[in-house]
């Protein structure tokens, strides 16, 4: 018996390498991009590990859950790590930073998140990259969220380590990402004795042995229909547009505010500033008195295909996530999800007025 997705022939290194070098044109660098065969995760833990060590001063700016998790990575690694927290409904800015430079002047290395789809900020990374440059630190970046909806340009910016994944505006598979490399950072990792070798974790080995061996031999098999659906992915960015698939999200993200704020009952955006919000996802903050994942439970139950979610942790009291990312972000997934929201506030016993609200997220729509 024979299918579609089985019995294909190998994925040989040739193609390997040859998705490698489309991904390094879609974010428009020439240092090293390496594909790794797992989720974001697997590179964002990897990268930090490579670099950070007990040598290691990290500034650690956290707007959201995950740069709480990189400065566990970091101090797990024995680095030192000054962390540079803001509230989650805003986003950090250049000049913290080089403040937190000022203060400490020892800082060597700064892991920051470009866009939190978990709180739906976005963080100003041009600016940011110029201060951290001209302070000669080591800039890790994670655009897992953020690639696909809005620019992302290591080598414009200065970034040393740029993780990203497929799973969210870009629209493809979880089970593969990538992250790009500068000769800095490798030369970081190289001088690491703690750095992980002969370990799935390794990006050193991968340099060694795939990129140094001029992407001859794998290491090992490759995750085929990831690798495929990676590829696939990327040819539909290719074919609509960079620009036009970040134009859709920034609409949808334009539209969801828009219609939120028109809807009433309470609702309003997260994130208080629009040009801090996101475009990959648009963070809500429920109305006094109701809870945001039995709002969101409301609205699943009478379509559970709407791409709604409640913020994780203490979030979910409080936070309403809208997901209008890849194949979401379109003005009827915006519809769709007001029309959820406006069903969920009028059951809780909220004023709304969904005309209201679809009218102001299609004059958003741009």
């Amino acid at each position: 018996m024979t299918h579609l997705l089985l019995d294909l022939p190998p994925l040989d290194a040739a193609r390997f390498a040859s998705i490698e070098d489309r991904v390094a044109r879609l974010l428009g660098t020439g240092q090293d991009v390496v594909i790794m065969q797992g989720e974001a995760l697997l590179p964002l833990e990897g990268a930090i590990r490579a670099t950070a060590g007990p040598g290691t001063t990290a500034l650690n700016v956290i707007t959201g859950p995950y740069g709480q998790t990189f400065g566990d990575w970091l101090r797990d690694c024995g680095a030192t790590v000054i962390d540079l927290a803001v509230p989650f409904h805003t986003a950090v800015t250049a000049e913290q930073v080089r403040a937190a430079f000022a203060e400490h002047p020892e800082i060597d290395f700064v892991s920051l998140v470009h866009a939190e789809a978990a709180t739906g900020n976005t963080n100003p990374v041009s600016e940011i990259g110029e201060v951290v440059r001209a302070h000669g630190a080591l800039f890790y970046l994670d655009a897992v969220a953020s690639v696909g909806a809005e620019p992302v340009l290591p080598d414009a910016w200065g970034v040393d380590l740029c993780v990203i994944g497929a799973q969210k505006a870009m629209g493809g598979p979880a089970g593969v990402s990538a992250v790009s490399v500068s000769e800095r950072a490798w030369a970081r990792m190289a001088a690491n004795p703690r750095a992980p070798r002969r370990s799935y974790l390794s990006l050193l080995d991968w340099k060694e042995r795939w990129i140094d061996g001029g992407r001859k031999a794998l290491l090992h098999a490759p995750a085929q229909l990831e690798m495929l659906a990676l590829e696939a992915c990327v040819e539909r960015i290719e074919a609509a547009g960079p620009a036009a698939v970040m134009a859709r999200h920034a609409a949808a993200a334009a539209a969801t505010r828009a219609g939120a704020v028109a809807l009433g009952g309470g609702l309003e955006p997260y994130v208080r500033d629009a040009a801090q919000a996101a475009p990959v996802a648009t963070t809500l903050r429920a109305p006094s008195g109701t809870v945001a994942s039995e709002l969101v439970a409301r609205a699943l139950a009478v379509d559970p295909a709407l791409p709604l979610a409640a913020g994780g942790g203490a979030l979910a009291k409080e936070m309403i996530r809208v997901n209008h990312y890849g194949p979401e972000a379109t003005p009827g997934a915006v519809r769709a999800c007001l029309a959820g929201l406006g069903t969920a506030l009028a059951e809780a016993g909220a004023a709304v007025d969904l005309p209201a609200a679809l009218s102001a997220a299609e004059k958003a729509w741009r």
